[in-house]
C-alpha cells in the first residue's frame, strides 16, 4: 500500500446523508436512540450514585453525546484536526467516567469511538485512535482475555465491515452520477444531431423552391427592363407563383421526411426531372431502401438541381440512380453552359453550405460524396449505404 493509501479519507459520498435510505436512517436514529437509553439505564440503574455524584455523572454523559456529535461533525466534512482532537477529549472523559464507575458509559465511549474511527478517518489515524480506544478499554477491563479478545476484534472487524460498505455506497453514488451525466450528454448529442438534420432539410426545401422562384422573378425583372411583351412578363410570374406553391408542398414533404414519411426515391426523381427537364437514367433492380438513404438521395439530387440551375443556366442536366449491391449511387452532372448565358445575380443567392450538407448528410450514413468539375461542366456523385 502507498503512503497516499494511508492518509486518504474514505468515500465523501458514502458519508452524506442523502447517500442512506430513508429506512437506514430511522434504523440509525433509532439505534442512536437505544444506545443512549441502554448506556445511561446502565449507569443509574444500580443506584451507587446520590447527591452530586448523580450530576457529576449526568454532565459526563451530557458531555459524552456533545462530543460525538462533534466528532461526527467534523470526521464528515473531514476536519482531521477537529476529529484528532474531539477523539482525545471522549477518551478523557472515558477515563474519568471510568475513575467515577461509571463503567458502561466509559466502555461504550471506548467501543463507539474505535468503531467510528475505523469507519471515518483516514486509515493511519483510524488505526492509532482506534488502538488508544481498545487499549484503555483492555487496560481496565475485569473480563476474561477470550473476552476481551473476542469484543476487541468483534469491533475492529465491525468497524472494517461499515468502512467497506461507505465505500461501495460512495462508488454507488459516484457511478450514477456519471452515468446520469453521460445520459445528459447523449441526449444533448442527440438534440444536436436532430437539430442539424431539420437544419437540413430546412436550407435543402428553401434552397430548391426559393431559387427556383427567383429565376423566373430575376427574368421578369430583366423582361421589365428591355420592355418585353407584357404577356412573357405575366408567364414568368405565373412560373415563379407555381414554384411558390411548389415549394410550399415541399416543405410539407420535408415534414412528412422529418416523421418518416418518404415516397419511393424513383419517383420523387421521375418528378424533380420532369419539372427540371433533366434525362434520367435508372440502372439496377429497383428496391425499397432505408429512409434515411433515400432522404440523402432526395435531397442531394435536389441540391445539385438547383446548383445547375444557379451557376449553369441552360446548360443540359442528367441524373443517374443506380442500385448496386449494398449501396446506392447517385450521380448529377451537368454540360458547360451556353454561351451567353451567365450566373447573374442568383448564383450568389446561396447560403454556400449545399455541398456542405451534401456531404455532412453522406458521411454520417457512412457514405461519400464527391463533387468537382468534369468535361467543362460539373459533377456531383453520391454513395451511400444501402
Amino acid at each position: 500500500m502507498t503512503g497516499w493509501y494511508w492518509t486518504r479519507w474514505p468515500s465523501r459520498e458514502g458519508l452524506e446523508r442523502d447517500a442512506e435510505s430513508r429506512p437506514r436512517r430511522v434504523l440509525t436514529l433509532l439505534g442512536r436512540i437505544v444506545l443512549l437509553v441502554t448506556v445511561t439505564w446502565g449507569t443509574f440503574s444500580d443506584g451507587r450514585y446520590h447527591g452530586w455524584a448523580v450530576a457529576a455523572v449526568a454532565t459526563g454523559l451530557v458531555a459524552v453525546v456533545g462530543l460525538s456529535t462533534l466528532y461526527l461533525r467534523a470526521t464528515r466534512e473531514q476536519r482531521l484536526a477537529s476529529s484528532l482532537v474531539t477523539a482525545a477529549a471522549l477518551l478523557g472523559v472515558a477515563w474519568l467516567a471510568d475513575w467515577g464507575q461509571a463503567y458502561p458509559l466509559a466502555d461504550f465511549t471506548w467501543f463507539g469511538l474505535a468503531v467510528t474511527a475505523l469507519v471515518r478517518l483516514p486509515p493511519a489515524p483510524a488505526l492509532a485512535v482506534a488502538a488508544a480506544a481498545l487499549g484503555s478499554y483492555t487496560a481496565v477491563s475485569w473480563a476474561s482475555w477470550l473476552s476481551i479478545v473476542s469484543s476487541v476484534g468483534g469491533l475492529t472487524l465491525l468497524g472494517f465491515l461499515l468502512r467497506l460498505d461507505i465505500e461501495a455506497r460512495g462508488t454507488a453514488r459516484r457511478l450514477l452520477a456519471q452515468e446520469r451525466a453521460a445520459r445528459a450528454a447523449e441526449a444533448e448529442s442527440v438534440a444536436l444531431a436532430e437539430r442539424a438534420r431539420i437544419a437540413r432539410e430546412i436550407h435543402d426545401v428553401l434552397a430548391h423552391s426559393l431559387s427556383a422562384q427567383l429565376v423566373h422573378l430575376e427574368a421578369a425583372r430583366l423582361m421589365l427592363d428591355a420592355g418585353t411583351d407584357r404577356e412573357q412578363i405575366r408567364e414568368r410570374v405565373v412560373a415563379a407563383r407555381r414554384m411558390a406553391q411548389d415549394g410550399l408542398a415541399e416543405t410539407r414533404q420535408a415534414l412528412s421526411a422529418l416523421r418518416g414519411e418518404l415516397t419511393p426515391v424513383g419517383d420523387f426523381l421521375v418528378e424533380l426531372t420532369g419539372r427540371e427537364r433533366a434525362a434520367l437514367t435508372v440502372t439496377g433492380a429497383a428496391r425499397p431502401i432505408a429512409a434515411e438513404a433515400a432522404l440523402a438521395v432526395r435531397r442531394t439530387a435536389q441540391e445539385a438541381v438547383t446548383n445547375v440551375r444557379k451557376h449553369a443556366p441552360g446548360a443540359r442536366c442528367a441524373i443517374e440512380l443506380r442500385y448496386l449491391p449494398g449501396a446506392v449511387e447517385l450521380e448529377v452532372s451537368n454540360t458547360r453552359a451556353p454561351r451567353g448565358e451567365a450566373p447573374g445575380e442568383l448564383a450568389a443567392s446561396g447560403s454556400g453550405y449545399g455541398l456542405l450538407g451534401m456531404r455532412e448528410r453522406a458521411e454520417l450514413l457512412g457514405g461519400t460524396l464527391l463533387a468537382g468539375p468534369e468535361d467543362g461542366g460539373w459533377r456531383v456523385l453520391l454513395r451511400v449505404p444501402a
